[in-house]
């Protein structure tokens, strides 16, 4: 079994990879995944295994880390918390500015000075240091926290207190600079969304009783209000009204009401009041399922984090080798060639390693991708796109080929009169909105807010809604009617063939044709302008749907798609996007429930937010909020700028960083060089990377 926990207080990625590790070292656990980004674990058991379990696993690699369940979250605790941090670092600040200005005045003694200097060390650096004490009792050697108090203690020891300190104050700057992108990308992301109802109605010795979805039982029969959704899989037994089927089979029109239809749970009822027998139990239904395969798969993201952590973890090692073999093995070399003393020899290449390891230290190095993205993510946050990871913003930069879905995707989800036809002198759009007027339908309402002028339904007699027909009655002595083709053939009403593959609604005036009405999907005002853009920068285009092949070819011409696929249900979504992903890196755009599968299936899922389904959001790397689909164009902008910044910073990094430690190496580099190269390449990559947060 599969189950998802918080994480919460975790410092780094690095921090992360070593208690994922940790986990699954743990004979209980199968496999184990921990999400720096998203602050989320995935335990994979054949037992069902607690959060204080985790959560001591956790403490033995960071004693801060808390793992708990999603319910338990403590933010208050973690807020007090960084506060205290923050005013200690302060106040250590603020002494040892003081103290260094008393000692160049010459106002205290050297010895007070000393005390003084390393007292302010203890209160900038203190939890770097107890990190690094619990490291080495752990036998972690190369952790960066354990290189930064070797550097600085022994920099007191050869009396550099004001350099000592001043590396923890920028390093402590660092780590603030990246706790607040990381915050500020985490805030842009809000994930994992709740689609499980909070009550269902059970109709039980003929009343109604309000039951928790997870009491749910087969044969238990549901009342079900206007506006709400069927919790779990049922069949309608009772009522008549129309059903929005769009976010489970991206169908675009209501489906009518008939005995014994089957509706999968995320159907939302239209119209009138209904009864529903459950065919399964909540956690067994088709929606059900979908939300525990997003959440088992959701962990897979997210890689460029680690990546940079195993880079770290070799090159960490490396750098303390040679540092070592600096402050004793060239000295002792140095002492056969020359006639100088080991002793004098030592202590000076004893300082030269220590500079080096300052330098050497991988803070930058580890700062300098994620970074990037995470001001990444902040820019496509303000343009109204949530990216969740920066490994996600990476691979859009690279897709071939654009798959979307159409219903909610490139069109409104909603219909819209789109031409009015009078075969006679009559106002066919008048007489169609005044019978619509007493129907709740949404092909009605639509007609309805199409007309201008001022209609009242007090002026028919006899009207008379046909379910799921149409509408007739009686206006000025006339009679008017108003529906689909069946209804009008019912009537035996003769009617003029009309190849559309739009929707069309006949209107009658005593039983003679007078003029029809086509309706559409509307297309989203910049739909069409995102796919021509995508064709300019040579990217494919397919539309892939659930709706009816005339509905999607129609809509794929007016687009300018030519590879249409129509009427495939979830499951044939995601081979289609399997297929082409063989051979193109492909991303797929969607909002309903069925393309949560299709959205992992894609190397990159995007979807849409304010009329997007929850599930299908938690599935998607990329969410557009307000439903624009152009924001896709400005999406792939920032992934472009963000992978340049992300080239500048390691550059930077590893530039800067060679140059100075060999400097370093032959003595031409001080604790000040020492500085710039690690906490002043940090802080210049953060600021390079917060330039994309200013982009327009």
């Amino acid at each position: 079994m599969k189950k998802i926990y918080d994480i919460k207080d975790i410092d780094c990625a690095h921090c992360a990879l070593k208690i994922e590790n940790e986990l699954n070292d743990d004979k209980k656990i199968k496999l184990a995944q921990v999400n720096f980004m998203t602050q989320k674990v995935v335990i994979e058991s054949d037992e069902s295994i607690e959060a204080s379990y985790l959560d001591k696993i956790a403490k033995s690699i960071e004693k801060e880390v808390t793992i708990t369940t999603i319910q338990e979250n403590n933010h208050e605790e973690e807020s007090n918390k960084i506060s205290i941090k923050h005013v200690l670092l302060l106040f250590g600040i603020a002494l040892m500015v003081l103290t260094y200005y008393l000692n160049q005045t010459k106002v205290i003694e050297l010895n007070i000075y000393t005390l003084l200097m390393v007292f302010s060390y203890v209160l900038i650096a203190y939890d770097i240091i107890l990190r690094a004490i619990k490291n080495l009792w752990q036998g972690q050697m190369f952790d960066e926290n354990v290189l930064m108090v070797i550097a600085t203690v022994g920099a007191l020891f050869l009396a550099e207190y004001i350099e000592a300190a001043a590396v923890m104050v920028f390093y402590q700057i660092g780590e603030y600079f990246q706790d607040m992108a990381v915050n500020r990308s985490r805030k842009s992301i809000q994930s994992l969304l709740d689609l499980k109802p909070k009550i269902v109605h059970l109709f039980i010795d003929n009343d109604i009783k309000d039951i928790h979805p997870d009491d749910i039982d087969i044969k238990n029969i549901l009342f079900i209000k206007p506006g709400e959704m069927i919790p779990t899989d049922a069949v309608l037994i009772e009522g008549e009204t129309s059903f929005d089927f769009s976010a489970i089979t991206g169908e675009s029109m209501p489906v009518e009401s008939q005995l014994n239809l089957e509706l999968p749970a995320g159907v939302i009822n239209l119209d009138k009041p209904i009864k529903v027998e459950v065919t399964a139990k909540f956690k067994d239904s088709s929606l059900q399922k979908m939300i525990d395969f997003v959440e088992s798969n959701s962990m897979k993201k997210a890689k460029a984090e680690k990546f940079i952590t195993k880079f770290a973890k070799y090159y960490t090692p490396i750098v303390v080798g040679i540092a070592f073999m600096l402050a004793f093995l060239v000295p002792l070399i140095l002492t056969w060639l020359t006639s100088d003393a080991y002793t004098s020899l030592v202590t000076t290449y004893i300082e030269r390693s220590l500079i080096f390891l300052v330098i050497s230290c991988p803070c930058a190095l580890v700062l300098s991708i994620p970074l990037s993205f995470y001001a990444g993510i902040g820019l496509s946050s303000k343009n109204g796109i949530l990216v969740k990871s920066g490994s996600d913003l990476e691979v859009l930069k690279d897709i071939e080929h654009f798959v979307f879905d159409k219903t909610g995707t490139l069109t409104k989800g909603q219909f819209s009169v789109v031409e009015t036809i009078n075969y006679q002198q009559e106002d066919t759009l008048f007489y169609a909105a005044l019978l619509e007027s007493i129907s709740t339908h949404p092909i009605a309402q639509s007609i309805v807010k199409s007309y201008k002028g001022n209609i009242s339904s007090y002026q028919l007699e006899n009207a008379v809604e046909h379910f799921s027909k149409g509408v007739s009655a009686i206006y000025e002595h006339s009679e008017i009617t108003v529906g689909n083709k069946s209804f009008f053939d019912e009537l035996h009403i003769e009617l003029k063939e009309i190849d559309s593959q739009a929707l069309i609604i006949y209107v009658a005036k005593d039983r003679e044709i007078i003029g029809h009405i086509k309706l559409e999907d509307e297309l989203k005002p910049q739909s069409e302008k995102l796919i021509t853009d995508l064709k300019k920068m040579n990217k494919k285009v397919s539309l892939v749907t659930g709706d009816h092949p005339k509905i999607a070819q129609y809509i794929g011409n007016k687009l300018g798609i030519s590879d249409v696929y129509a009427g495939v249900k979830p499951t044939e979504k995601a081979e289609i996007v399997t297929k082409i992903k063989e051979t193109e890196k492909v991303a797929f755009i969607g909002d309903g429930v069925n393309d949560a599968m299709v959205l992992i299936s894609a190397n990159l899922g995007i979807s849409m937010g304010s009329l997007g389904s929850d599930v299908a959001i938690e599935a998607s790397d990329i969410v557009i909020v307000n439903d624009d689909p152009y924001l896709i164009k400005k999406a792939i902008h920032v992934s472009k700028q963000t992978y340049i910044n992300v080239i500048q910073n390691i550059t930077l990094a590893l530039g800067i960083k060679v140059i100075v430690l060999a400097l370093g190496a032959f003595g031409l580099a001080n604790m000040w060089m020492a500085i710039f190269a690690d906490v002043g390449v940090s802080l210049l990559a953060v600021l390079n990377a917060m330039r994309l947060l200013y982009k327009k």
